[in-house]
C-alpha cells in the first residue's frame, strides 16, 4: 500500500533554502512519476516539479526553474525537492503525489496522480 509522507517544511527568510522530502513507505520507486505540488491560501493547486524514468527525467514549472531541484533516492524510497533562493510567493502547503498506474505519464496535471501525501507547510518571510 502506497503511503506518501512529506517533511522538511518550515519558515525561512527570502533568499533562504529548504529541502523537502517525500517518503513512500509502501512502494518502491522505479519507473513511476512523482510530483511536487503547492497550494497557497485562496489559490488553486500548482504543479512545481516532477520526476520519472527512475529519476533520470525531470519537469519544472517556469516559476521555479533554476531555483528548485527535484531528485530521487531509490534506495531510500524518497523524492527530494531542494528549494533555493526562496521568495515570499513560494510560501504554500507543499504536497507530493505519485502516479503508479499504467501508463506512466508525468507532468503538471494533478488528475494523473493516484496517491497524495498530507503536505508540509513552507513559509517565506520578506
Amino acid at each position: 500500500r502506497v503511503q506518501l509522507v512529506e517533511s522538511g517544511g518550515g519558515s525561512v527568510q527570502a533568499g533562504g533554502s529548504l529541502r523537502l522530502s517525500c517518503v513512500d513507505s509502501g512502494y518502491t520507486y522505479s519507473g513511476e512519476c512523482v510530483g511536487w505540488f503547492r497550494q497557497a491560501p485562496g489559490k488553486g493547486r500548482e504543479a512545481v516539479a516532477a520526476i520519472y524514468n527512475g529519476g533520470s527525467s525531470t519537469i519544472y514549472a517556469d516559476s521555479v526553474k533554476g531555483r528548485f531541484t527535484i531528485s530521487q533516492d531509490n534506495a531510500k524510497n524518497t523524492v527530494y525537492l531542494q528549494m533555493n533562493s526562496l521568495k515570499p510567493e513560494d510560501a504554500a502547503m507543499y504536497y507530493c503525489a505519485a502516479r503508479t498506474m499504467s501508463p506512466i505519464v508525468c507532468g503538471p496535471d494533478e488528475r494523473w496522480y493516484n496517491y497524495w501525501g498530507q503536505g508540509t507547510q513552507v513559509t517565506v518571510s520578506s
